[in-house]
C-alpha cells in the first residue's frame, strides 16, 4: 500500500514570498516533511551504507517524482554540511526537524549570485539565483555564489528573511511542475560561508551526490516498467515480450552499475569518483530513454492519458534527467579512458 504522505495533490495558487511562513502553504511540504521523518537520518555517502541511501531515494522516486527531487536535495544538503562543516549560527536550524534544506547550485550565465562581506564582517548575498527547486517550501538553502575576486564558494542562507524574494520567474514546465523551480532574488541577504572557496566541487562527496541522482531517476522508472510487465502478462504477444526484454536488459544493467558504484564509493570514499559517477548517470539516462520509448509502444495511449501516475512520469522523467549533461559527460568519460595508463584496464573482468 502506498504511503499516504507520498500521494501527490494539486498545487494551490501561491504568491512570491520568502521561504515558508505562517499562513502560506506549499502543497508538497506536508508530504515532504513526512518523508523526511519516515526515512530519518540517511547514511552519508561513502559511510559504508551508500546503497541503503540510494534505495531510500529509489523508493521515494517510485512514489512521487516531485518529492524525490526535494527530498534528495534536503538529504544532499545535510551530507554537504556534514562534510564541510556547519556554520555555528545555523547549527540549531540544522538540528530542528522542522527545517527543510535545498541545494541551489545551478550556474546559468544570466543568473549570478555575488557574495560580499559587509562593514561588520557579515556575508551578504546579492543577485538572482535560477533553478531554485521547491523555493516556496524550503526554510534554508545552500547556494553556490561568487566572491568579488571571482572565486566560487558555497553559502548557507535562511530563506525566511526580508532579503530573500521568491519570484514567479523562470518556470513554465509541465514535467516536474510541482517543484516550482523558480528564480530567487537575494538583496543583501544574510548568509554564512560553508567551507572555503572551491571546497564544494572539490570534495569527494560532490560526485557521490551526483551518483545519488541516478538512483532517483532509476526509481522513477520502476512504476512504468512494472506497468509494462503487467500489460505483457495479459497480452503476451512476441513484440510486446521483446519490448519488455529490452526494458529488462536496460534496467538490469543500470541496477548493476548503481550497486557497483555504491560499493566502490564505500570501499574508497576519498577516491575521485567523477568517472564512476558519470558512467553510472549516463547508463541510467540511457535506461530512461529505452524505458520511455518501449513503454509507449506497449502501453499505448490509455495509461498515458488516463492513468495520472503514469502520465506524470512520462512528463516528469525527461525534465528530471536533464540534470545530466549528455554527450559532454560521455566525452569526459572518453577522455579519461583514452588517457588511462597501459596496464590499468577498466574493462578487465
Amino acid at each position: 500500500m502506498s504511503d499516504p504522505t507520498l500521494v501527490p495533490d494539486r498545487l494551490a495558487a501561491s504568491t512570491p514570498t520568502g521561504g515558508v511562513s505562517a499562513g502560506h502553504s506549499y502543497p508538497p511540504l506536508t508530504r515532504l516533511s513526512g518523508v523526511i521523518s519516515r526515512y530519518g537520518n540517511l547514511p552519508k555517502p561513502g559511510s559504508g551504507s551508500t546503497l541503503m541511501r540510494w534505495r531510500a531515494f529509489a523508493e521515494v522516486a517510485a512514489q512521487d517524482m516531485t518529492l524525490i527531487k526535494l527530498f534528495e536535495a534536503h538529504a544532499d544538503a545535510i551530507a554537504i554540511l556534514a562534510e564541510l562543516g556547519v556554520p555555528s549560527a545555523l547549527a540549531r536550524a540544522l538540528s530542528d526537524d522542522r527545517s527543510i534544506w535545498a541545494v541551489w547550485a545551478a550556474e546559468p550565465p544570466d543568473a549570478r549570485l555575488e557574495a560580499v562581506v559587509d562593514g561588520v564582517g557579515q556575508l551578504r548575498l546579492r543577485g538572482r539565483k535560477a533553478w531554485c527547486s521547491g523555493a516556496r517550501g524550503m526554510t534554508h538553502a545552500l547556494v553556490s555564489c561568487w566572491t568579488p575576486n571571482g572565486d566560487a564558494m558555497l553559502a548557507a542562507v535562511d530563506l525566511r528573511q526580508p532579503g530573500v524574494r521568491i519570484t514567479e520567474d523562470g518556470w513554465h514546465a509541465v514535467g516536474m511542475a510541482a517543484t516550482e523551480s523558480v528564480d530567487v532574488i537575494f538583496d543583501d541577504a544574510m548568509a554564512y560561508a560553508v567551507g572555503m572557496p572551491g571546497d564544494y566541487v572539490g570534495r569527494p562527496g560532490f560526485w557521490h551526490g551526483g551518483a545519488g541522482i541516478a538512483a532517483c531517476w532509476f526509481g522513477g522508472l520502476q512504476p512504468i516498467a512494472d506497468a509494462m510487465r503487467r500489460t505483457v502478462a495479459r497480452r503476451g504477444d512476441a513484440l510486446n515480450q521483446a519490448s519488455l526484454g529490452r526494458v529488462d536488459r536496460a534496467m538490469a544493467s543500470a541496477r548493476a552499475l548503481l550497486i557497483a558504484a555504491g560499493k566502490e564509493i564505500d570501499a574508497w570514499p576519498h577516491r575521485d569518483a567523477r568517472v564512476l559517477t558519470l558512467r553510472t548517470r549516463c547508463a541510467v539516462e540511457e535506461t530512461v530513454r529505452v524505458v520511455l520509448e518501449q513503454a509507449g509502444g506497449v502501453l499505448g495511449a490509455g495509461p498515458m492519458c488516463r492513468d495520472e501516475n503514469i502520465a506524470r512520469r512520462f512528463a516528469d522523467l525527461p525534465v528530471f534527467v536533464r540534470q545530466s549533461h549528455g554527450d559532454r559527460d560521455l566525452a569526459a568519460i572518453g577522455r579519461h579512458i583514452a588517457e588511462t595508463v597501459e596496464g590499468d584496464d577498466p574493462w578487465r573482468l
